[in-house]
């Protein structure tokens, strides 16, 4: 019996252990770790610590411009838990001040006999951890406040307010703020008007009172301090001045040219200019505005540089479909060393905007459809482009854009309408851009497009209420080109008009319509706007130039000798070659075409065979075209041993000449062949007869996608169709090397191919990478990100896709179910789809628990087998769905990816880990939570093959 009894005892205590939780607010410290690893935590700065009157203050940021404040508030906490979390909230930030508030729910969550002395007990408990961790820290307390719903308990917090104001005095570099009397009315009784309807948190009434007295304690950091002498010397106009950014004459991004520029600077009417290169005509103008204007104010130059410099890399969709983080930080990163030894310190860049209509022409620019690897992507590019101190001079200051919604253009036209619901946008739009600002991002650009009716340029619901007083960012807002004067198109009102709606909206720089620079001044004096507004507007504006260190050295980024040493190297051009060839995603390969063998003869055909100018790609603005890439023919000649290469152009792009025109512009000429399309096919199919193996470089020239490049029709063009089907009917094996900077509708091109090998825009280094591919000396190892439609009707098309009332159930037409008459519901490549050269599988799907409670963890694992004869890469992916909720949620989200290498016949067991964050989602009164109940973990090589297994979660 006593033997029975322990066993039940130990059953039960395994039980228990099984539901163990984490020690409270365990998830809060685990986000904010993760912040942390997302960007380099701010040392030397403000420290805000405490509970829910902090962790409700997401702006603060906004109240103290300037200051270097991070607030770590956990609401709900305690005196004990500060002192519990010590280590994980103070060491990451070596501050110079921290701001405590804490105690309230000391009182409120223990019973009646709780005494004041033991809550200034615990209070000089923390005192001491913080000092011994922060000795030369000033340590200030914020008395805890008159809460309308703890009024029982205000005799405690007044005697414990005032014991620690005593204590504080005792001590040296302490400091007491006193909220508790302010926010009470001329009765004695908590003002309600600045509380929120519960009663206990404050409303942006009682964070203004809090910012009063705040103001004069908090510690002025240099920057602070150099930049508010500097505006107090600033007249109106040279405020407003500082918020004009105008085109130097190498731009190739609008139809506008800024005219007079030399003038402007000498009046100190220019803060910033973009498209000017290389440091020796940087320094010329950085000296006109260091020796003819008054306060010597630097400029900062700005460029669009997208993917690479000089050195150019895949363009950004195609660098997605590598999900390598390291390998794309590395570009980026290099992007910048190469543009600042050319003079520059800004870029507009990443493009971070989810597509899901390929017809839309920047979908070229992003990352593809998903929310998840865009938001990993965003961060890597963010922390490639500005590194870890964006004093050094080999760093530049990011611009993340468009935002918001730009990829959700209606119709994929670009610059065209965006409706959506708010749910939507906060679930699948916004978080890439979240994603950046979390990584410390320095700007933001906004977007062309309306949003809720009104141009994102203008919109302060989207600039001000969710960028910075939800999201907390405290940097820089720049228009796109002259989206400001574009609001007069939108029927918004006169220049004067959007750009003081602009200016009050939360925009602080206008790029090239110079409405703030002519209007600003007289919307002043009629009241329009505010001298507040402007000084704002320009305090981020220095700020900026500040953070880059162009106060201490206006011509840091000059140096000519960087420019002759660190641009297009050896090194960058190899990173470029894998790059690309990691990129590349293999489509399709029957009875294994690919890898060719170098023996024998190949057949070359197809109008980008021949092609130099078009492999960089859209949007390669700084790109060296008169040394353009070399060929894929040259690159095969090089690399096909002792095969022998035969070529034959086949097609032009397109039968249409005029459209083949439309898209050779920017350098990127095509030239046309004006032979017969009867002539130029068999004249390639004579070559194909002579070889053992085609290769058909087939698809779009770089300028079919990119701004202003949107397709009705995403097909290949006909005049290259034809040309597929007659190299088909001579029975040799055709391999199709696909450009594109877009998903494409490859129904009629895909059984005309024995292998596809989608290498979209490979940048400086693409012929190469792709003669590697097809040689087999590199392994594709690409995965999409994107889902490619059967046909145009399907779109938008993407995988995490919600369930309807009447799903359709397996495959064919069903009557009165979702789908279509005419083309399955299936894309005709999924989203994560891709092959290599090597074969994987695999196993079951293990769960370390199928039920679990609370903030407990949960590791599923997979075991991964190359069973092909040679190493290879694959991207394990993990998707989630949850089953039942309050609002309909997605089939499957991405929620983790891992890319390992795999030797043949290794196995690897591949660990993913899940927590309650992977869970949460934004329900249609916008409360980000997670909800108790069935989810499915998804684990498999793409969104359609992906084993899955249910688990419960309960609160």
């Amino acid at each position: 019996m006593k033997i029975r009894a322990l066993f039940l005892l130990g059953l039960l205590a395994f039980a228990i252990a099984g539901f163990a939780q984490q020690p409270p607010f365990y998830a809060d410290i685990q986000a904010f770790k993760q912040l942390d690893r997302e960007r380099k935590p701010e040392k030397n700065g403000i420290l805000l610590i405490g509970s829910s009157s902090f962790t409700y203050w997401k702006d603060v940021n906004s109240y103290f411009p300037g200051y270097p404040i991070t607030n770590r508030g956990f609401g709900g906490s305690s005196l004990p838990d500060l002192i519990r979390y010590a280590d994980d909230i103070v060491d990451p930030y070596a501050p110079e001040q921290i701001l405590i508030y804490c105690g309230e729910n000391d009182f409120a969550g223990a019973t009646d006999t709780l005494k004041a002395a033991t809550v200034v007990n615990r209070f000089k408990t923390l005192y001491g951890i913080l000092r011994a961790k922060a000795p030369q820290a000033s340590i200030v307390y914020v008395s805890m406040k008159a809460s309308p719903s703890r009024r029982k308990y205000f005799p405690k917090i007044k005697a414990a307010n005032k014991a620690i104001a005593d204590f504080l005095k005792t001590e040296k570099n302490t400091g007491f703020i006193d909220v508790f009397p302010i926010m009470l009315n001329a009765n004695g009784q908590p003002k309600p008007e600045i509380f929120r309807a519960d009663s206990l948190h404050m409303n942006e009434k009682g964070y203004a009172i809090w910012q009063k007295v705040f103001q004069p304690v908090l510690l002025q950091t240099p920057q602070v301090k150099f930049i508010n002498d500097l505006l107090g010397k600033m007249t109106i106009e040279e405020k407003i001045g500082q918020l004009n950014l105008v085109v130097g004459g190498e731009a190739t991004t609008g139809s506008v040219v800024s005219t007079g520029v030399e003038e402007k600077i000498k009046k100190g009417a220019v803060g910033g200019i973009f498209s000017v290169t290389s440091p020796d005509r940087v320094r010329k103008i950085q000296e006109i505005a260091m020796n003819n204007t008054r306060l010597k104010i630097p400029i900062i130059f700005g460029l669009d540089v997208i993917h690479g410099y000089k050195t150019i890399f895949p363009i950004p969709l195609g660098l997605s479909c590598s999900w390598d983080m390291a390998l794309i930080e590395s570009t980026a990163r290099t992007a910048a060393q190469e543009a600042s030894a050319d003079g520059l310190n800004w870029t507009f860049s990443p493009m971070v905007d989810i597509a899901r209509d390929p017809r839309w022409g920047r979908i070229a620019e992003g990352s593809g459809e998903d929310p998840f690897l865009g938001s990993a992507i965003a961060r890597a590019m963010v922390k490639g482009y500005q590194g870890d101190d964006l004093q050094a001079n080999n760093t530049l200051m990011a611009c993340v854009k468009h935002y918001a919604l730009y990829g959700a253009a209606e119709g994929g036209r670009d610059y065209n309408t965006v409706d959506m619901s708010h749910a939507r946008m906060f679930n699948d739009y916004f978080p890439p851009y979240k994603a950046a600002v979390d990584a410390g991002v320095g700007t933001v650009m906004a977007s062309f497009n309306d949003i809720d009716g009104i141009p994102a340029t203008a919109n302060k619901w989207l600039l001000t209420d969710v960028l910075r007083n939800q999201w907390g960012f405290n940097g820089l807002v720049v228009s796109d080109y002259t989206g400001v004067s574009e609001m007069i198109a939108h029927g918004i009102g006169d220049l004067q008009h959007v750009s003081a709606q602009a200016l009050k909206a939360g925009l602080d720089m206008d790029m090239v319509s110079e409405g703030f620079l002519t209007t600003l001044g007289v919307s002043l004096k009629s009241g329009k706007v505010t001298e507040a507004e402007i000084t704002e507007a320009c305090r981020r504006v220095l700020e900026m130039k500040y953070r880059l260190g162009l106060f201490q050295d206006p011509y840091k980024y000059c140096d000519p000798n960087r420019a002759k040493t660190e641009i297009f190297t050896h090194t960058n051009r190899a990173l470029a070659r894998a790059a690309a060839a990691r990129s590349s995603v293999l489509l399709k390969n029957n009875r294994s075409v690919l890898p060719l063998a170098k023996k024998g003869r190949i057949a070359l055909v197809g109008p980008l065979a021949n092609s130099r100018e078009n492999l960089v790609g859209t949007w390669a603005v700084s790109a060296d075209y008169a040394h353009p890439p070399v060929s894929l023919y040259t690159a095969l000649q090089s690399a096909a041993g002792s095969a022998g290469l035969l070529y034959a152009k086949g097609a032009n792009i397109s039968e249409d000449s005029a459209y083949e025109a439309r898209v050779s512009i920017f350098g990127k000429k095509m030239e046309r062949d004006t032979r017969s399309a009867a002539v130029m096919i068999d004249e390639a199919v004579k070559a194909a007869a002579q070889a053992d193996v085609v290769i058909a470089a087939l698809g779009e020239t770089a300028e079919m996608t990119g701004e202003s490049s949107s397709r009705s029709l995403i097909g290949i063009p006909e005049s290259q169709l034809a040309l597929l089907r007659a190299l088909k009917k001579t029975g040799k094996p055709v391999v199709v090397v696909l450009f594109t900077g877009r998903p494409l509708v490859l129904t009629e091109l895909e059984p005309n191919a024995d292998a596809i090998l989608n290498v979209w825009f490979g940048g400086s280094e693409a012929a190469p990478a792709i003669a590697d591919l097809l040689f087999g000396d590199a392994n594709p190892s690409g995965k999409l990100t994107t889902s490619f439609p059967r046909n145009e009707g399907q779109i938008p098309i993407y995988y995490a896709h919600r369930n309807t009332g009447r799903p359709l159930e397996g495959e064919g037409f069903q009557k009165f179910r979702s789908n279509y008459l005419d083309v399955s519901n299936e894309p005709l490549y999924p989203f994560g789809y891709g092959l290599s050269y090597s074969n994987f599988t695999y196993g079951e799907v293990e769960l370390s628990s199928k039920s679990l409670r609370g903030d407990q963890t949960l590791t599923a694992t997979v075991t991964v087998t190359n069973t092909g004869k040679v190493v290879g890469e694959e991207v394990v992916q993990l998707y989630l769905r949850d089953v039942v909720a309050s609002n309909t949620r997605p089939l499957k989200e991405l929620k983790g990816f891992k890319k390992i290498s795999l030797a043949p016949g290794a196995s690897q067991k591949v660990s993913f880990t899940l927590t309650t964050q992977d869970l949460k989602f934004y329900n249609n009164e916008l409360k980000y939570d997670w909800e108790a109940g069935a989810f499915v973990i998804f684990i498999g090589g793409d969104s359609k093959s992906a084993k899955g297994v249910s688990v419960q979660w309960e609160k």
